[in-house]
């Protein structure tokens, strides 16, 4: 065993490390009552870790968590304290342990909730959690210097503003400005504008010597003796947080014990707030808001100038910098102190690229002692884990794709090829395709996330002479091309140096990207490479390299989302050749994984990170596991797939509308369409019901969207997106193409079956820890989310497991709920053989068995005088065809070719070092 695996084995050894786990989305439809209730079911199934999703406080309504608001509270809508410590008492029972997803990057700013985020936007520069945010409060445009841009507004600043949509609001000694449910805070120094307008006035209605009077100007005055909020002096932080809280203290006080000034605030804010159709009577708010530490502004105007960082391009979601000491520490307060008192054994770790240094985030993690830790990392082609992480390795995604495309006939790549430009018109190189969606990116929905690091560049050019006379445009096109040239997520370089894989990705990029520009000056491109890999020039200052290092930083934190965008959110939603490639992780010009090459994967795996997750699907993934399942059996059988569009093509041609001079959908959505309907039809389904239909309708309007050919979450065009809904709900109401789509789809599901649970043994038995995705234990024909977030019938389950488990054997049957019921019943028997050899599995040696057909694939597992065999079938449609695959032979060598084995699954023993496979 490699001593990463010992070093691996020594981090957790105090932990409760988990054997199998079960992701659970919690939200306000489901609970932690609710999660109690199935915690004897999953304990029975075999789990031996429940697989939580974020559950401290969220945006309100959140089904997802990945928008905390507060990281010391429990979100109330999951649970209460009491509650959760009910279902920690449910697990400990059952002898279980919970691992919980925590979101490290950002926090949801899209609601009056979050107390960090309110400090920040009244207090600016000057707030306590001005650090805790990633925010350049030194623009390039002077009016955004020490503010926040918050694209918020529906329509432009102007309409707003003038039509009354922008109100001051006064409560209990403090001014708010309200946009429909959102209240922006008023920064403290500016309300001596609101207290200090005709306060002439105010002075006669209550005597220029009254005790009222003496103190509202006292209040003014203390007002005006408030630090400003461009100071960042910790003293003077702390005096600005006291006094201004004081200041609302008094004069709620004063207002609420004397009803003139009372009266007179009243009649203030009705001034501020104008009145519609008299443009001027706006001018006095418009003059406030320009005092705020935000900018409101139409939320189009974040695609170019936003200033803080975001998740992806989400503007809900604002960066978090943990990178400082402090934001860790109150960022993961809680969630360490469960962990300290062993009501957490694990964490997933959400978005690492995002950290602006992962290796010390992880590090940081592990202070405490052991943690078992798995990261949300998608590993670009041919990329592994950086072996410095401290971490027992990754959620999974690339187990799912290289399993995934196990199933795939790579020998029909050239027919697949063929029938995409024929069928769907699209002969575009996949790299082409995705170097494309990040350009687009980069000059779209993150175009404000270039243009900072342009202007990093910049001021790195402007400091020396040899790269002073590059201008702004020529760095800006050496960045973009660059960027949308990187070949994995991101490097990882920081100040301690620069790793040899790092250096290589960079000069990769760094080429594709001039010589796809040769008309760009090279010198620039050597320029970008040298910052970014940290080539100080000669006599550079430690403020110098502080600053080229804080840029090569940033550049990071920039490629991974334009990769996201790009990639997942763009190019999989474009190349259709066969969709069931297109997964997160996966990489769709790889038609398929080689049976040598899964078997590498493997045993790598076991010796690198034989602790990190196993799955098959996720809330994150474009399809489900049955789905993809049933899409591979496609590749199978290029010839008559090919046919079956074509027939379909001309039986829903009169299903298209025409928009704009063209018929919608195109030729490339429609094949999208059929595919999607081969996965995820419903079993025993003739005549689809209206929520399979809308839940088609729906996935296609956000295949359009993330797609951005036709449409677009940015720029929607409603009439393409109601005609490709038209077409849906027409051919799903057309008898002449159900007649013949059913009966192919029929059979495309036979197959697709055979692959559900193959795929499904080896998650299981494979070097990692098996990871189930809520639900899917049964066959689950899901689509992207939010169609995977549906509700479970976990009673349905728990009733069907009681059954299989009293017959102790493989359910007989055919059809639909044969499947339904094997399935469950794989899982579970394989689950308990892995719970009865924990180590066989989880340290077992990894051994590739020769079977003489292309239709096995089999590998043993060895741990201390025990083994087992795994074989299972894959291409079923092109095995049912070839009669010779009865008389294909696995064949053992070593100490197990004399043993006596039993079937796990149906008790049967054989011996002899060479099986016939159909026996």
């Amino acid at each position: 065993m490699t001593d990463h695996v010992e070093q691996q084995k020594a981090h957790a050894k105090e932990a409760s490390l988990p054997t199998s786990t079960y992701r659970l989305q919690f939200h306000a439809g489901f609970t932690f009552r609710d999660a109690a209730g199935i915690v004897p079911y999953l304990s029975e199934l075999g789990i031996s870790h429940v697989y939580a999703s974020p559950f401290l406080k969220a945006k309100p309504g959140s089904t997802h968590g990945y928008d905390i608001i507060d990281h010391g509270q429990i979100n109330p809508e999951i649970g209460t304290p009491e509650e959760f410590e009910a279902f920690l008492a449910a697990l400990r029972s059952c002898g279980m342990g919970l691992i919980i997803d925590i979101v490290p990057n950002h926090m949801g700013v899209s609601t009056n909730d979050n107390a960090w985020w309110t400090n920040v936007l009244e207090n600016g520069p000057a707030s306590k959690f001005a650090e805790h945010f990633d925010i350049a409060w030194k623009a390039t445009r002077p009016e955004l210097r020490d503010r926040v841009l918050l694209p918020v507004l529906g329509e432009p600043y102007g309409e707003a503003l003038e039509s009354g949509k922008l109100k001051v609001g006064y409560d209990a000694g403090s001014f708010g400005i309200h946009y429909y449910d959102r209240r922006f805070p008023v920064a403290p120094r500016s309300y001596a504008i609101i207290l200090g307008r005709n306060i002439e006035a105010l002075e006669r209605r209550l005597g220029s010597e009254s005790e009222g009077f003496a103190e509202y100007q006292s209040i003014l005055t203390s007002i005006r003796n408030l630090p400003d909020r461009t100071e960042t002096d910790p003293a003077r932080v702390a005096e600005r947080q006291r006094e201004k809280e004081i200041v609302k203290r008094r004069l709620g006080e004063l207002a609420s014990r004397n009803e003139t000034v009372q009266a007179f605030l009243a009649e203030t804010v009705d001034h501020f707030n104008g009145k519609p159709g008299d443009p001027r009577s706006f001018d006095a708010l418009d003059e406030l808001l320009s005092h705020q530490a935000f900018r409101l502004s139409f939320w189009r105007v974040a695609l170019e100038e936003i200033n803080y960082r975001r998740f992806f391009d989400i503007n809900d979601l604002a960066a978090v910098s943990v990178e400082r000491r402090d934001v860790f520490d109150a960022v993961h307060e809680t969630v360490l102190k469960w962990v300290d008192e062993g009501k957490v054994d694990g964490l997933r770790i959400d978005h690492p690229d995002g950290l602006y240094d992962p290796k010390e985030y992880l590090d940081r993690l592990q202070e405490r002692g052991p943690l078992y830790v798995v990261v949300e990392k998608i590993l670009g082609k041919g990329e592994r884990l950086p072996a410095d992480w401290n971490c027992s390795g990754t959620t999974g995604y690339e187990f799912l794709a290289a399993v995934n495309g196990l199933f795939v006939n790579g020998d029909s790549e050239p027919a697949f090829d063929t029938l995409h430009a024929e069928l769907a018109g699209n002969q575009t190189p996949f790299a082409e395709l995705v170097y494309r969606s990040k350009r687009r990116t980069l000059l779209g929905s993150l175009a404000g996330e270039l243009n900072a690091l342009v202007y990093q560049l910049d001021r790195l050019a402007q400091r020396r002479r040899h790269s002073r006379d590059f201008t702004f445009n020529g760095l800006r096109g050496a960045l973009i091309e660059t960027i949308a040239s990187f070949p994995v997520y991101r490097s990882y370089i920081t100040g301690r140096g620069v790793q040899a894989e790092d250096r290589k990705m960079v000069i990769l990029a760094v080429r594709r990207a001039e010589s796809r520009n040769p008309l760009l000056n090279r010198a620039l491109f050597r320029f970008l490479r040298d910052m970014i890999l940290l080539e100080f020039p000669e006599g550079a200052t430690e403020e110098e390299r502080a600053e080229q290092v804080r840029f090569a930083g940033k550049f990071q934190q920039v490629t991974s989302p334009v990769m996201a965008k790009g990639l997942e959110d763009t190019a999989f939603y474009i190349d259709q050749r066969l969709v069931s490639l297109n997964e997160v992780g996966g990489h769709p010009d790889r038609f398929g994984t080689p049976p040598e090459a899964l078997h590498a994967m493997f045993a790598e795996r076991r010796e690198r990170t034989p602790r990190a997750l196993s799955p098959l699907s996720t809330h994150d993934t474009k399809r489900s596991e049955d789905v993809r399942a049933r899409i591979n059996v496609l590749s199978e059988m290029p010839q008559p797939w090919g046919n079956a569009v074509l027939r379909w093509k001309k039986l829903n041609a009169a299903a298209k509308v025409e928009t704009e001079g063209e018929a919608a959908p195109d030729a490339n959505e429609e094949y999208l369409i059929y595919q999607t309907l081969i996965g995820s039809w419903p079993p025993g389904v003739d005549r689809p019901g209206p929520e399979y239909v809308e839940r088609i309708a729906q996935y296609m309007v956000k295949a359009l969207h993330e797609a951005k050919v036709h449409s677009s979450w940015v720029n929607p065009q409603p009439a393409y997106d109601e005609a490709v809904v038209a077409f849906v709900k027409r051919i799903l109401e057309s008898q002449p193409f159900l007649d013949d789509f059913l009966p192919f789809q029929r059979r495309i599901a036979e197959y697709g079956a055979v692959n559900t649970l193959a795929q499904t043994l080896i998650k299981i038995a494979a070097p990692g820890v098996p990871d189930t995705y809520q639900g899917t234990e049964l066959p689950e024909f899901s689509l992207v989310d939010p169609d995977n977030r549906r509700p479970v019938d976990y009673g349905m389950r728990a009733k069907l497991l009681g059954e299989l488990i009293s017959l102790s054997s493989p359910p007989e049957g055919e059809g639909d709920k044969a499947f339904e019921r094997a399935k469950l019943f794989l899982t579970w028997k394989a689950l308990q053989i892995r719970r009865e050899h924990p180590q066989l599995f989880s340290e077992g040696e990894y051994v590739p068995l020769a079977a003489d057909s292309p239709y096995v694939f089999a590998f043993l597992r060895r741990w201390q005088g025990t083994s087992a065999i795994v074989a299972v079938p894959r291409l079923p449609a092109a095995m049912a065809h070839d009669p010779e695959w009865r008389s294909a032979t696995l064949r053992l060598t070593g100490p197990e070719d004399a043993r006596e084995w039993r079937d796990v699954l149906t008790g049967r023993t054989r011996t002899g070092g060479t099986w016939t496979l159909s026996e």
